[in-house]
C-alpha cells in the first residue's frame, strides 16, 4: 500500500519543524528528509525523483532560494512543485520565492490543517499536468503517423458534404466560399487580440477556415417546402428551419467516432451548431450568451449573416455593403461579440472585396451592391 503513496522531500535544518512536518504528513505520503539544500540536491540527484518539495529558506550551506533555482534549472527536477515553508514573511521575500519557481510559499509558524490542503492541493495539479502531459504526447506520435491519412479524410469530407449541402439549398451559389474567407480574416485580424490569441492560432485557423463550409450541413435534413419556400417563413416553419442548428451538429462524427482524431470536425460541430447564438443570449438553439458561445461560432455569425444581407434570397432582395456594414455595427454588443465587430469594421474593405472575388454573377461583381436596398 505504501508503495502507491506519493513522496515528499521535507527540507529542514531543524528537528522540530522536520518532526513536525513528518507528523502532519506521514499517514498520508511516503517522506524524505534532508537538513541542507546541498543534500536536497543529491537526494534528487537520482530517480525517482520525489512528488513535492517542502523547502525551508533559511539554513546553512546554500539557502532555500538558491536551491529552489537549481532545481528548477534541471530539466529532471524542473517540474517538481515546491513549497517554501519559512520565516521569511515580508511580501518581497514571498515574491522572490515565487518567482523562482515555487508553486506556493507558507510563513512559519504553520497550520497542520493548511500544510495538509496546500500539500495537496499542489499534488493533485502535478497529478493533472502529468496527466495532461502523457496525453499531449500519445496525442502528437499518433498526430505524426496520421497526418496525412487525416488531411485527405478532413478535405474529402468537407468537399463531399458541403457539396451534399449545396444540392439542397440552391440559393447557396459561392455562399460556403465567402463565408470560408471572411471567418479566415477576422481570425487573422484578431490573432493577436489579448481575448483571442490563445485560441487563434495558426493551426486552430486553419481548421475553422477548413471547417467553416460545414456550417449550415444540416440544411439537409430541412423539408424542401421550408427550405426552398419563395417568401418569409411562418412562425411554425421558422421553427422548424432552426432545428439545421442541431441537425449539422449531429451531421458531423462525435467523441463515440473517434473525432478526437480529427480536430476540425469538432471545430465544425461548434461552428454549425452555434452561428445563430447571440452575444445577449437571445439567439438559437441553446440561447448561449457571450463567452458561452463557442468562437468560431461567434465568428461565423458575423461572416453569415453579412453574406446574408448582401446577396439575394428568394424571401428578399439585397442590401449595399454600406448599409449590411451599418446593421452589423448596429447589432454590436446585441447579436455579435463587440470586439469581433471592431474587427470586421476594420476590415469591410476586405469583406467587400471577397464578396466581390466569389460572386454568384460572375463578370458583373459588383452588382449585388446596386441592387435595390
Amino acid at each position: 500500500m505504501s508503495n502507491n503513496k506519493n513522496t515528499i522531500l521535507i527540507v529542514d535544518d531543524e528537528r522540530f519543524n522536520l518532526n513536525t512536518l513528518i507528523e502532519v504528513l506521514k499517514d498520508d505520503y511516503r517522506i524524505l528528509i534532508a537538513k541542507s539544500g546541498d543534500q536536497a540536491l543529491k537526494r534528487v540527484s537520482t530517480a525517482p525523483h520525489p512528488q513535492l518539495i517542502l523547502l525551508d529558506v533559511l539554513m546553512p550551506g546554500i539557502d532555500g532560494y538558491e536551491t529552489c533555482r537549481r532545481l528548477k534549472q534541471n530539466r529532471q527536477t524542473a517540474s517538481i512543485p515546491i513549497i517554501f515553508i519559512t520565516t521569511k514573511t515580508t511580501v518581497e521575500d514571498e515574491q522572490h520565492g515565487l518567482e523562482l519557481g515555487a508553486a506556493d510559499y507558507i510563513t512559519k509558524p504553520f497550520s497542520p490543517a493548511i500544510i495538509k490542503a496546500r500539500v495537496k492541493t499542489q499534488l493533485n495539479l502535478k497529478m493533472a499536468r502529468d496527466a495532461l502531459e502523457n496525453q499531449n504526447r500519445l496525442l502528437e506520435k499518433k498526430v505524426a503517423q496520421r497526418t496525412l491519412e487525416i488531411a485527405l479524410t478532413r478535405d474529402i469530407a468537407i468537399h463531399g458534404m458541403a457539396a451534399l449541402a449545396g444540392t439542397r439549398d440552391h440559393e447557396t451559389g459561392n455562399h460556403i466560399r465567402r463565408t470560408q474567407h471572411y471567418i479566415k480574416c477576422l481570425a487573422l485580424n484578431l490573432a493577436y487580440h489579448p481575448r483571442f490569441r490563445e485560441f487563434l492560432t495558426e493551426k486552430n485557423i486553419e481548421l475553422l477556415f477548413k471547417s467553416a463550409p460545414l456550417h449550415d450541413i444540416g440544411k439537409v435534413g430541412i423539408p424542401d417546402n421550408i427550405l426552398l419556400k419563395p417568401g418569409k417563413l411562418d412562425e411554425w416553419e421558422f421553427e422548424v428551419m432552426k432545428t439545421h442548428a442541431v441537425l449539422g451538429r449531429n451531421a458531423l462524427p462525435h467523441n463515440g467516432e473517434k473525432s478526437d482524431s480529427i480536430p476540425f470536425l469538432n471545430m465544425a460541430r461548434d461552428i454549425a451548431h452555434t452561428h445563430h447564438e447571440k452575444w445577449n443570449g437571445s439567439g438559437y438553439p441553446q440561447g448561449l450568451k457571450e463567452e458561452a458561445i463557442p468562437l468560431g461560432g461567434r465568428l461565423m455569425a458575423i461572416a453569415d449573416v453579412y453574406d446574408a444581407l448582401i446577396n439575394k434570397r428568394v424571401y428578399k432582395p439585397a442590401l449595399s455593403h454600406e448599409t449590411a456594414v451599418e446593421m452589423i455595427v448596429e447589432q454590436r454588443g446585441k447579436q455579435f461579440d463587440p470586439d469581433i465587430v471592431d474587427s470586421f469594421i476594420s476590415l469591410r474593405d476586405d469583406f467587400n472585396r471577397i464578396a466581390r472575388q466569389f460572386s454568384d454573377h460572375p463578370g458583373n461583381t459588383a452588382c449585388a451592391n446596386r441592387l435595390p436596398v
